[in-house]
C-alpha cells in the first residue's frame, strides 16, 4: 500500500468541509464538549486565537507565531502536554520501582458507561481501591488514566494505572516489599466493578441500553451480571521496572495523548482515511481504512466532557497530601529533588526538536528575533465562529 505521512486531523476535518457537513447532519447528537474541542483544534495555530510577533533587531524582519488551542483533542497540543508532563514528573515522582497495570472489562459492559457517563468519574477510584486493599497499611503512590478507545479506535473502556512497588508505613519509613499477584488483582477488580454496577442499579441511577430493556428488576439485572462475572476478564500486569527515565516516558504517553496520533494516519485520499495500529494479540502492525465520515465519528466519540479529569492521583500522590507525603518519600529515598521547581517546555525548543531548525532565527541575517508585540482578543466566541472556522 502507498504510505503518505504528514496527514493532520485538521486537514481531514477541513477538507471538502467534512466536519461542517458531519455537524449539520448529526448536530443533535453532538455533545458540547465535542463541539468545543473540535472548533479549538481547527482554530489551533491560526490568527483567530491571536499571535505573538517577533522582530529582528538588525533587519526588522518580522515573524508571527499563532497561539495554540490547548485542546486535549489536538494532537499537536497533546504532544506538548505529554512532553511537559514527562519533564515535570521526571523530577517530582520518586525514583522507585513502578508497575503498570491495565484493567479491562467484558465488551458487554461498555455500553453502560457510554449511556451513563457519570460512571467514568467513578472508574479510576475503583481500580485504585483494589490496589489499596492489597497494599494494606502501606501507602503507595498511584495515578490512573481512563481510556475509552482501543488502538483501532473502537470503544474499549479500560484503566491504565501505575503504582510504586513500595510505600510509606505509618508515614515514617519506606517499605519496598510489595508484590501483586495477577489472579488476586483480577478477581478483586472483577468483584469491585460488578459491585459498582449493582449499587448503581439499586440506587436507580443506571440507565440501561436498548438491548437490555427486557431487564425490569434487580434480580434479572444481577443474573445478567453473573453471566458476565463468569466470563474471562483481562488484567495485564506489566513487568516492574527500576529505570526511572523509562518509567516516566512510558507512563506519559498513556496519560495525555488524544485517541489517535497523527503519525499513525498513513493515508487520506479525500474519501477514506487509513491508519495503523499495533495488534497486541499477534504483535503486528495492521491497517484500518474507514470512510472519512466514519473516521470522524469514531474519533470524536472519545472526547471527554468539559472539565473531566482524565488523570487521577491516589495514595501519597493524592492532591490533598501530595506536598507533605511526597516530600517525605523523597527524603526517605534520599533523592535530592526540588518539588517547587516548575518545568515547561517552550514551543521554540519543541520546534527545534521536531523540525530541526530554530523558528526564531532571522532567515535574512540569522540574528535572533526579539519579542515585539502580542495580538489577541479578550473574548472569543468560538461557537459563533464555528462555520467560519470549519468552512475555509
Amino acid at each position: 500500500m502507498e504510505i503518505i505521512s504528514g496527514v493532520s486531523l485538521a486537514r481531514i476535518f477541513l477538507d471538502n468541509n467534512n466536519w461542517w457537513r458531519f455537524f449539520i447532519k448529526h448536530h443533535k447528537m453532538i455533545r458540547l464538549a465535542i463541539l468545543l474541542n473540535v472548533i479549538k483544534m481547527l482554530a489551533c495555530r491560526s490568527r483567530i486565537l491571536g499571535f505573538q510577533q517577533y522582530t529582528c533587531p538588525r533587519c526588522h524582519h518580522t515573524v508571527n507565531v499563532s497561539f495554540s488551542c490547548k485542546s486535549r483533542f489536538c494532537s499537536s497540543c497533546g504532544k506538548k502536554a505529554t512532553d511537559n508532563w514527562i519533564s515535570k514528573n521526571f523530577y517530582s515522582l520518586p525514583k522507585a520501582k513502578w508497575q503498570h497495570i491495565t484493567f479491562t472489562m467484558p465488551s458487554e459492559i461498555w455500553d453502560l458507561f457510554w449511556l451513563n457517563r457519570h460512571l467514568f468519574n467513578l472508574l479510576p477510584a475503583v481500580a485504585a481501591g483494589v490496589i489499596k486493599k492489597l497494599a494494606g497499611k502501606i501507602t503507595l503512590g498511584m495515578f490512573a488514566a481512563l481510556h475509552t478507545f482501543g488502538r483501532d479506535l473502537k470503544r474499549n473502556v479500560h484503566i491504565h494505572l501505575s503504582v510504586t512497588l513500595g510505600g510509606l508505613v505509618n508515614n515514617k519509613k519506606w517499605s519496598a516489599n510489595i508484590y501483586f499477584y495477577h489472579l488476586t488483582v483480577k478477581k478483586m477488580w472483577r468483584y469491585a466493578l460488578v459491585n459498582l454496577l449493582r449499587n448503581q442499579y439499586k440506587a436507580g441511577t443506571l440507565k440501561l441500553p436498548r438491548k437490555l430493556k427486557h431487564i425490569q428488576s434487580y434480580s434479572s439485572f444481577n443474573s445478567w451480571l453473573n453471566v458476565l462475572y463468569n466470563k474471562k476478564w483481562v488484567v495485564f500486569l506489566q513487568k516492574p521496572s527500576k529505570s526511572h527515565k523509562r518509567n516516566i516516558e512510558y507512563l506519559g504517553k498513556y496519560l495525555k495523548r488524544p485517541p489517535i496520533g497523527e503519525t499513525r494516519i498513513k493515508k487520506f485520499d479525500g474519501n477514506n482515511v487509513t491508519f495503523e495500529y499495533l495488534d497486541h494479540y499477534d504483535n503486528t502492525k495492521k491497517y484500518v481504512t474507514l470512510p472519512v465520515m466514519e473516521f470522524i465519528a469514531k474519533v470524536i466519540t472519545h472526547i471527554h466532557d468539559c472539565n473531566f479529569r482524565c488523570i487521577r492521583y491516589f495514595g501519597f500522590l493524592a492532591n490533598r497530601v501530595r506536598k507533605k507525603l511526597l516530600t517525605l518519600v523523597h527524603s526517605l529515598l534520599q533523592s535530592n529533588t526540588d518539588l517547587t521547581r516548575k518545568i515547561s517546555i517552550s514551543w521554540r525548543s519543541m520546534f527545534v526538536a521536531s523540525f530541526g531548525y530554530d523558528p526564531l532565527l532571522c532567515p535574512e541575517c540569522h540574528n535572533t528575533l526579539q519579542f515585539s508585540n502580542i495580538f489577541f482578543q479578550k473574548k472569543i466566541d468560538l461557537l459563533a465562529m464555528h462555520q467560519k472556522i470549519a468552512c475555509v
